[in-house]
């Protein structure tokens, strides 16, 4: 299976039903993939696990600026959406524009929709949309803010 970055959701719907018709178990997952480290790569590796196909739901710039601040992202929309499409595990890549990937999760309709260990069940948005939920715990001592903290320390 060949790994891309989808920039239609129509494109992305329309592959999807393909792999549907050959029993092929859907997996989305989202996030904003803003410095990927180790723990991201664990949690969408486990993810993949899941089932036969990953979708990973990425966010936009702009979303990012309003769900982190003004200082984020620090990589580009276009750069997190490659290094990502890259990951063996990943197979298709798509960006949305809003702050939750509730307008994404009605069309797509995931099998299996994958969140972080920090989210609750009845918090997980679009889950009335998948079959089933899975929380996958994070790997301690690996964050994107963490990271950042730590580089501004460096740079002092």
């Amino acid at each position: 299976m060949s790994q891309t970055i989808i920039t239609e959701l129509q494109e992305l719907l329309t592959t999807l039903d393909k792999h549907r018709k050959n029993g092929h178990t859907i997996v989305f997952t989202n996030g904003c993939f803003d410095i990927l480290h180790r723990g991201h790569v664990t949690y969408l590796q486990a993810a993949r696990e899941l089932g036969d196909v990953l979708v990973v739901g990425v966010n936009t710039d702009a979303s990012v600026k309003r769900l982190k601040g003004d200082s984020r992202p620090i990589n580009h929309e276009d750069d997190r959406a490659f290094i990502l499409q890259s990951l063996a595990c990943v197979d298709y890549v798509i960006k949305f524009g809003e702050d939750t990937p509730y307008e994404l999760l009605s069309h797509i309709k995931p099998d299996i929709l994958v969140k972080g260990g920090d989210y609750k069940l009845e918090e997980v948005v679009g889950r009335e949309f998948a079959q089933q939920v899975v929380l996958i715990d994070f790997v301690d001592g690996y964050s994107t803010t963490k990271t950042i903290r730590e580089m501004k320390e460096i740079k002092k």
